[in-house]
């Protein structure tokens, strides 16, 4: 797999990510933008991208905070991540640079399809894929997986023009119930094409193999092999227009 490292402008912030493809297949495939856990552009989220891409996808690894910055440690990522939380038009602006950034690198190399276009996060991720959705965004399909679910800026009616994907776990400590009740309101009155999975007994993070926090976050192996088919069919589906 090709992993080129790109640089991009979000607004003010210069940012890094990476674009990651079968360089051995030829023609156009479809975008998948990906933005990963708090941590950053880490070597395990480009690891990621690149599973989820394998000959099928051009993928692009989101820069959320600038300069390619990774967090040590949730000490460090979580001021970061709370930051753009709380500042939604930012957190859009950043990942909407993201999904440029993708769709030019990947044009210009002749190897992306612009008629076929997805977005997924992990974690902070998620809620940052689910921030491009409200802000309109014009893709086919966004993929939240175990992510924020609130905003600042609820979606109003008719904001969302993509379908909407949230795969959740019941037992998830850092996302309760209680999001997911303000999540599946805001859909409702958005008029948005959504679906939402929860998987029983699952705590946060239950898709990253690295992920091992006692009480919060602990990898699931068959949840997320069952995650990743979920996400590939979702978008699929989407771009056949078929969902």
């Amino acid at each position: 797999m090709a992993v080129e490292r790109i640089g991009y402008q979000a607004g003010n912030t210069a940012c890094n990510g990476a674009l990651v493809y079968d360089e051995n297949v030829s023609g156009r495939r479809p975008l998948l933008l990906m933005a990963p856990n708090w941590l950053g552009v880490t070597d395990d989220a480009i690891k990621r991208a690149a599973a989820m891409a394998g000959g099928k996808y051009v993928a692009f690894v989101a820069d959320m905070y600038g300069g390619g910055k990774i967090a040590g440690g949730p000490p460090e990522a979580a001021p970061l991540a709370n930051a753009l939380r709380a500042d939604a038009p930012e957190r859009r602006c950043r990942i909407a640079a993201a999904l440029e950034a993708l769709r030019g690198e990947s044009d210009m190399r002749k190897i992306g399809d612009l008629k076929r276009q997805a977005a997924v996060g992990f974690c902070f991720g998620g809620g940052n894929v689910l921030e491009l959705a409200r802000a309109g965004a014009d893709i086919q399909a966004v993929i939240c997986l175990h992510g924020d679910l609130l905003t600042p800026l609820p979606a109003k009616s008719g904001d969302i023009k993509a379908a909407v994907c949230v795969l959740h776990g019941s037992q998830d400590p850092v996302v309760p119930k209680k999001d997911r009740d303000t999540f599946e309101a805001e859909m409702e009155a958005s008029g948005a094409k959504w679906q939402m999975l929860v998987f029983g007994g699952l705590l946060h993070s239950f898709c990253e193999i690295e992920s091992d926090v006692p009480g919060i976050a602990r990898y699931d192996a068959g949840a997320a092999r069952q995650s990743y088919n979920m996400l590939d069919d979702f978008a699929t589906a989407a771009f056949a227009g078929k969902l």
